[in-house]
């Protein structure tokens, strides 16, 4: 195991432009699972592939282990890379893609049965390995390239969207796979998504990125229930969380803390878990005309808008569960309100947090 540090690390592609990461530093715990989450062009490939040495920074440092390796080659860098593609060899076996870091280590041949078995069956591919890839699942492809990497023992795995091209019921056995893996083995990992239920699912901590930077480093509960800036606020969650604004601080709320004042001490209405203490403190009445709702089995999206005040017309949802009777008529208006505790309040200008609320609130 090693811990990865990254120091003002920026990697500029074309002069003039804006770098595809920027002055980015963090440093991850040992033996964690780091994810880094944002969207498409959010850098979070590129800082991997830098700390993997696969792209050569523009400025900064990367140290793996304690020690600066921005002169050392991808080898030399005890790590193991896991891609998208999984970038297996058709034309050999399960048994020799596995073996194949470790001939090109000048690892004994004698070694490698033993090596290669072990590995296949902490991923429970031991009957794979006559196989060709053709003959393979997408789910057992992924587990053949994870066993190829981990036969090097690296000190840090390095996982690169893994699962992106499994299907959605597979991409869920296989989150449970990894975490079994990553449990077993304990090596600091590091994987990029722009999944957020991959990251909330998998990850220790969360880097949430954008156009280059880090906008948050936080456990999933922390991103989530406490987004340091607006971007983040409403990258994270589905729905995402209600932004409305009021003079110059935007006023966000989660959907599942927005409720019809009927229901509002009744918790269990609630679709996700309540931590104790829930009932407490004083609401905030908002006025919601309906305009649609959407039943997703479990829960019911309500959407609407507000009416009256100084959030006339702003747009929001609610999230109830379904089993909740409650009235949600189109064009109808209704009495909502949210709790006071989970109001959260961001500078309008800069789109970052404050404690500053808006004067008369609501």
């Amino acid at each position: 195991m090693a811990i990865v540090e990254t120091r003002k690390l920026t990697k500029v592609f074309k002069q003039g432009e804006l770098g595809a990461v920027n002055d980015v530093s963090l440093v991850t715990h040992e033996g964690e699972f780091l994810v880094f989450l944002g969207p498409s062009g959010s850098g979070k490939t590129t800082l991997l592939r830098m700390i993997a040495g696969l792209e050569t920074p523009t400025s900064g440092e990367i140290l793996i282990g304690g020690n600066v390796v921005n002169d050392l080659s991808p080898r030399e860098r005890r790590i193991a890379m896991v891609f998208q593609s999984y970038a297996l060899y058709p034309h050999l076996t399960v048994y020799k893609n596995i073996a194949f870091p470790l001939k090109a280590q000048g690892v004994p041949k004698a070694e490698h049965r033993k090596k290669v078995e072990w590995a296949a069956g902490l991923l429970g591919i031991g009957r794979l390995l006559d196989r060709k890839p053709r003959e393979l699942s997408g789910g057992e492809r992924q587990r053949v390239a994870l066993a190829r990497a981990i036969v090097r023992e690296p000190a840090v795995f390095l996982l690169d969207e893994p699962l992106s091209n499994l299907d959605a019921k597979l991409r869920a056995s296989a989150r449970e796979e990894l975490e079994r893996f990553h449990t077993s083995v304990g090596t600091t990992t590091i994987y990029v998504t722009h999944d957020q239920v991959e990251a909330m699912a998998m990850g220790d901590r969360i880097v949430v990125m954008n156009f280059g930077e880090v906008r948050q480093i936080g456990t999933p509960a922390e991103v989530y229930d406490d987004p340091a800036d607006t971007f983040v606020a409403t990258f994270l969650g589905s729905p995402p969380m209600n932004l409305v604004e009021k003079d110059d601080i935007v006023v966000g709320f989660r959907p599942e803390h927005f409720f019809p004042v009927a229901v509002l001490a009744d918790r269990a209405a609630v679709p996700e878990p309540i931590r104790a203490g829930d009932r407490e403190g004083p609401s905030v009445p908002l006025s919601l005309r309906v305009s649609h709702e959407e039943y997703l089995g479990a829960e019911r999206i309500v959407y609407g808008a507000i009416e009256g005040g100084a959030f006339h017309g702003r747009k929001v949802i609610s999230r109830l569960a379904s089993t909740l009777t409650f009235p949600c008529e189109p064009g109808g208006i209704q009495a909502f309100a949210v709790t006071e505790r989970h109001l959260k309040f961001y500078d309008r200008a800069s789109g970052k947090r404050t404690a500053a609320r808006p004067h008369a609130w609501p």
